[in-house]
């Protein structure tokens, strides 16, 4: 290769510096990094705040004021901060991308800053053609002020002022509202976003005249008693999130410097809601809608808290999920848990009236938590045969405790269980079951048994078989009947006396079910495949009552026709009894069962067998 091409490489090879389009940026970061064009005002304190940070770092007894002035489509904000000398704002507010908190002289107090993103007053052009900042260093006090002015096309420029155009340190910026966003600069606006950003700010933060901050924050205000500190605590939650708390848990973790409170929520709310809790990050606040700052269990209670070690996203309007953010959930989690045993253990009144509403969510956190499982076993509502009981008085009752897992099998068999003696818990709803099956872990000894049809026909009395012999020639016209819907006919003698029959079936009857209607549907090639599965699953099975009086006029017919609408229309009863959702064909045997009786009751000739 000769020297020509070798140089013409290197050159090809040299580093190129990116260009960046100001208005493309400004236009991403509007519609996609933040969610509003307020966060500029977020943006500013934040400038602010951080500025005397710096400052009081070096200067402890330095002043620590912000103040803002809105006034005509315009915005000023002065603070009294650290300032910045001509080449600081070269090499800081004209970098994009870059943060004056990476810079050597702010190191030591980075721990402190709110910002860490280097995007600064970018933030701004999201409602300002024109930003201007006037600053003089207190690291320099000799260097001269200096006027940084930048417009949204991309271009600005620097210049030095007279020492008389800021005497003091500190830094000013001025906005000037862009076309349509001049609402944003409003001296009403602006105090309502500086109330809401920077109420626990640590600093004197004013809008005019008027204080924004008001620390101590609520928790941590002092009160005559426990009582009165209550009644603050849910006037503050009322203000902020528009409810009356049930009652508040301190949120007090020090290790993760955290401070605030839970509300519990008064009403229920669906576990898959996602709770959105308040954060404020070193006083500035970061996000309404803290999604994962509690585990998914805790979604009864909103939570407002400060915390100066969690780590904010980008946009700073999330948290970044990292093993800090894992570690204060838990913790968190377990100050909620411990909110709730304390309850079982001092207050049973305000823990009943808890559980009254937030029974579920208890519910999904014992279902992993054997601790607070036997801490609630006296106290979570279920439903049995025997009423709402909970779990632990239910054992108490029953050697063996059943359970069905779901709300269409427990209306089945609810009734005649009842009658027969059999104690039974619903466990269709929602953790029931898996917290049915974790009994014998928190109470050894407890048999705990799923009820199935099996399980049911066993109690039932059985027909003296002479009398069963005798009614031979009905059963088999009724099974005939039935047997193409998959149900066979059982006799049995149960209480209560009015239930004339009763529909049994557990899950593994209904797929197969399913699979044999799937099976007469499909081609050729489906119905081999779903043929090949047809398994040894119990079929569902009507149980006639023999004590029920008519079922005995019924088992007494002689024609196979009648006995056939009769038994149809006993299926199709003791479906609906059961409250089991209707398949088209039960639709249409009910259809045929009722028109059929109807015929049968205007036709009948005299000596024909009835059922009067």
């Amino acid at each position: 290769m000769d020297s020509q091409t070798s140089q013409s490489s290197q050159a090809s090879q040299s580093p190129h510096t990116f260009q960046v389009d100001l208005r493309g940026l400004v236009d991403l970061l509007s519609h996609h990094l933040y969610s509003s064009p307020k966060v500029y005002l977020r943006e500013l304190l934040q400038n602010a705040v951080d500025a005397i940070t710096a400052r009081r770092a070096e200067q402890p007894d330095a002043p620590a004021a912000v103040r803002l002035y809105a006034e005509g489509g315009t915005l000023r904000v002065e603070d009294s901060g650290i300032g910045l000398t001509e080449s600081d704002v070269h090499s800081l507010l004209a970098t994009i991308g870059r943060s004056s908190k990476r810079e050597d002289g702010l190191q030591a107090a980075r721990s402190d800053f709110l910002g860490q993103f280097g995007i600064g007053l970018l933030a701004c052009f999201v409602v300002a053609e024109r930003i201007r900042v006037v600053s003089r260093s207190a690291r320099t006090p000799d260097a001269a002020p200096v006027e940084w002015t930048a417009t949204d096309d991309g271009s600005y420029t620097v210049r030095t002022l007279p020492h008389d155009a800021r005497p003091e340190p500190g830094t000013t910026v001025h906005l000037v509202a862009r076309a349509g966003a001049g609402e944003w600069l409003t001296e009403e606006r602006v105090r309502s976003l500086a109330r809401d950003f920077g109420s626990l700010l640590p600093y004197d933060v004013r809008v005019g005249d008027e204080a924004i901050a008001e620390l101590p924050a609520p928790w941590d205000r002092t009160h005559p008693s426990p009582a009165t500190r209550r009644v603050a605590l849910a006037r503050h939650c009322h203000d902020l999130f528009g409810f009356t708390p049930l009652d508040t848990i301190d949120l007090n973790v020090p290790l993760a410097g955290v401070r605030g409170v839970a509300y519990v929520l008064p009403s229920a709310v669906s576990p898959a809601q996602r709770a959105s809790h308040r954060v404020h990050l070193k006083g500035m606040l970061l996000t309404e809608r803290a999604e994962q700052l509690l585990p998914d269990w805790a979604f009864f209670v909103r939570c407002v808290l400060d915390t100066d070690s969690l780590r904010p996203t980008a946009s700073r309007e999330s948290l970044y999920e990292d093993e800090t953010l894992a570690a204060v959930r838990e913790a968190l989690g377990e100050r909620i848990r411990s909110w709730l045993t304390g309850l079982a253990a001092g207050d049973p009144e305000r823990l009943a009236s808890f559980l009254s509403v937030h029974h579920l969510g208890v519910k999904s956190l014992a279902r992993h938590d054997n601790e607070m499982l036997r801490t609630m076993l006296p106290w979570l509502p279920f439903e049995t045969t025997d009423g709402r009981l909970s779990l632990e008085e239910f054992a108490l009752r029953h050697p063996v405790v059943h359970f069905t897992r779901t709300v269409e099998e427990y209306r089945q068999v609810a009734p005649i269980a009842s009658a027969q003696g059999i104690g039974v818990i619903n466990g269709g709803y929602t953790y029931d079951s898996e917290l049915v099956e974790a009994l014998p872990s928190v109470r050894p000894g407890t048999v705990v048994s799923e009820l199935d049809a099996d399980t049911v026909t066993a109690h039932l009395d059985a027909v003296d078989p002479a009398e069963e012999l005798a009614l031979s020639g009905f059963l088999m016209a009724a099974r005939a009947k039935l047997d193409p819907l998959g149900c066979d006919v059982v006799l049995r003698a149960f209480h209560p006396l009015s239930v004339p029959a009763l529909h049994l079936d557990d899950r593994a009857a209904r797929h197969e079910q399913a699979r044999a209607e799937a099976e007469e549907q499909a081609d050729d090639l489906w119905a081999g495949i779903l043929g090949s599965l047809r398994g040894s699953a119990p079929r569902a099975r009507l149980v006639l009552n023999h004590l029920n009086p008519l079922i005995r006029r019924i088992s007494s017919l002689r024609d196979p026709e009648l006995i056939g609408t009769a038994t149809e229309s006993l299926y199709g009863q003791a479906l609906l009894m059961a409250q089991r959702p209707l398949r088209p064909a039960d639709s249409a045997l009910l259809n045929r069962a009722f028109i059929g009786l109807l015929e049968w009751a205007t036709h009948t000739e005299p000596g024909k067998d009835d059922l009067r």
